[in-house]
């Protein structure tokens, strides 16, 4: 997974110096104490330093501007006049966290000397400095207020923040992929390249079904049974259910799907593609129709891959598969299907592509004598999210032609699924399903959502502020 970069910054003030001997270096150490909160698995860090004077401050500006980072944390470490953090305010423009964190939950107050509440004074000169982003013209940054001992919390909140800037760096200097066109007559599919790549920050590279084409045609022997050995190791293959548009999956039909999952891959690999959003409908009986209609396996193993691939071209919800992806979700294409009065949850899933990293069990393969609403036939992919906390994530554009995301949290419950081929995954929201479903369509998303697991709404609250995109939350 692509890395974000994290800045850290922590301020003091020069002054203080020179009064009060050792308090620089007490001070100083906060910097390695707040790093130890960041998981650097998840993202590279980047030590600006510690600074306690304008001129310094410009100084560090410089070389920070260079590192291109994603995120700064302002640290504050005692009293600090807002000129030190005025030129990060000024001249760094990526989203800002202001940081508190007091080492004492409370002064000894009989025994309390100017040298110990200069050393917890990290919040002193909040007040001030977030007053000043205002007055410079930037947003007031979200602000980190603790005492050391909080230290779950801290971490919670600090891995929060890297996820959303994650979340960012995903789209950072990357192509996402267009392939065909969207589903014919789904309004809420249609997006304009130029606004994606204004709000989001990625080019849309424009592909060509052919291309496709060719790479399935110089795909050789030994590639394709590499890809069957990959599939028959992960997928179980399933006899015909009861739904009459099953069917067997025949050597042929698994050694075609392996041809183009191959394909597939070289087409994301030779675009350099971070995720992908396709459809292509052909004319009957076109040698296109076949190749489109057998992309389920590909797509499902490139995204479970950490590639996602939205069908019915929609780019809105590809977007919403890679945030979702890069807080930690997984992120599977899905829509809302039947549901239960009787057990209060409703099917979520579609007919792909899907996200079997974060399956339950096994994922399942079927073949389907035709695909509902689309032409030719195929295998498709069949399972349920695993069971627990869950996210829906929807992407979609306002009367004015703003981007806006739409989310709620829920609980996927296991249980019994349709065997039709297809994903679906039994998703609680706490009681009467009909009541959420009202609230949910409400709020004006599209008819696709990014599905992924674990509770992430405070996290995409966090992208929210640093995107500027509107989160609208439906509970």
């Amino acid at each position: 997974m692509k890395k974000a970069k994290i800045a850290v910054v922590t301020l003091g003030h020069y002054i203080y110096f020179d009064q009060f001997d050792g308090l620089k270096a007490e001070l100083s150490k906060k910097t390695a104490q707040f790093i130890n909160y960041i998981d650097t698995d998840k993202c590279d860090i980047f030590d600006v330093g510690y600074i306690d004077c304008a001129d310094e401050a410009f100084e560090a500006v410089k070389k920070l501007k260079k590192e291109d980072a994603d995120l700064l944390f302002v640290l504050l470490s005692t009293y600090v006049p807002s000129a030190v953090c005025a030129p990060f305010i000024r001249y760094i423009d990526i989203p800002h966290v202001l940081v508190g964190i007091q080492p004492l939950d409370h002064l000894d107050y009989s025994h309390t000397t100017t040298y110990m509440q200069l050393a917890n004074d990290d919040i002193c000169a909040m007040p001030e400095i977030a007053g000043v982003y205002e007055r410079m013209g930037r947003d007031i940054p979200s602000c980190i207020v603790a005492a050391s001992s909080r230290t779950d919390a801290i971490k919670k909140e600090v891995d929060s923040w890297v996820d959303a800037a994650s979340a960012m760096a995903g789209f950072k200097y990357e192509t996402i992929g267009y392939l065909g066109h969207t589903y014919e007559g789904m309004y809420d599919m249609h997006t304009d390249p130029t606004a994606f790549s204004a709000a989001f920050g990625s080019h849309v590279k424009m592909l060509e079904i052919c291309e496709l084409a060719r790479l399935t045609e110089d795909i050789t022997d030994a590639e394709i049974e590499d890809e069957i050995t990959e599939i028959t190791d992960i997928f179980e293959i399933c006899d015909p259910s009861v739904d009459p548009l099953t069917d067997y999956v025949k050597n042929e039909d698994l050694a075609y799907s392996a041809k183009i999952s191959a394909a597939l891959k070289k087409l994301v690999k030779n675009n350099g593609l971070a995720a992908l959003a396709y459809y292509y409908k052909s004319e009957p009986g076109n040698s296109y129709e076949q190749l489109a209609a057998n992309l389920i396996i590909g797509n499902t193993l490139l995204t479970s891959s950490g590639i996602p691939l939205a069908g019915e071209a929609d780019l809105k919800t590809a977007a919403a598969m890679l945030i979702m992806k890069n807080i930690g979700g997984g992120g599977s294409f899905a829509e809302i299907h039947p549901f239960d009065v009787t057990d209060d949850v409703v099917l979520i899933g579609h007919d792909g592509p899907h996200n079997i990293a974060i399956a339950e069990g096994k994922p399942r393969l079927r073949k389907l004598k035709k695909y509902h609403g689309k032409s030719g036939s195929g295998i498709g992919v069949e399972f349920s999210l695993k069971a627990g906390p869950v996210t829906l994530l929807s992407v979609n554009v306002d009367r004015n032609g703003k981007f806006r995301m739409i989310a709620a949290e829920g609980t996927s419950i296991a249980g019994d699924i349709p065997q039709t081929g297809n994903t679906n995954t039994r998703v609680s929201f706490g009681g009467d399903v009909c009541g959420f479903l009202s609230r949910w369509c409400e709020a004006g998303p599209t008819h696709h959502l990014a599905l992924g697991i674990g509770h992430h709404i405070d996290t995409l609250r966090k992208f929210s502020k640093m995107s500027g995109i509107e989160l609208i939350e439906v509970k």
